[in-house]
């Protein structure tokens, strides 16, 4: 596995957390709305930023896309 993987997955279970949702139902989400693919063509800038950056991103990506997740 190489570390664009583990942090993908990381930021999955983080933004998981966040909502408190299930890990398959953010991965769902994400892939759904768009949020697995801004993380893989934006990882060189991503993987620099907190987790809390990365999940504001991700919130407003898949809300862009038509997602309902609020940031809280």
């Amino acid at each position: 596995m190489n570390f664009k993987t583990t942090y993908i997955i990381m930021t999955i279970r983080k933004f998981a957390e966040h909502y408190s949702i299930a890990w398959k139902e953010s991965y769902q989400y994400l892939k759904k709305y768009g949020g697995i693919s801004f993380l893989d063509d934006c990882y060189e800038a991503e993987h620099t930023l907190s987790f809390d950056d990365a999940i504001e991103d991700l919130t407003r990506v898949c809300e862009n896309n038509g997602g309902g997740l609020k940031y809280a």
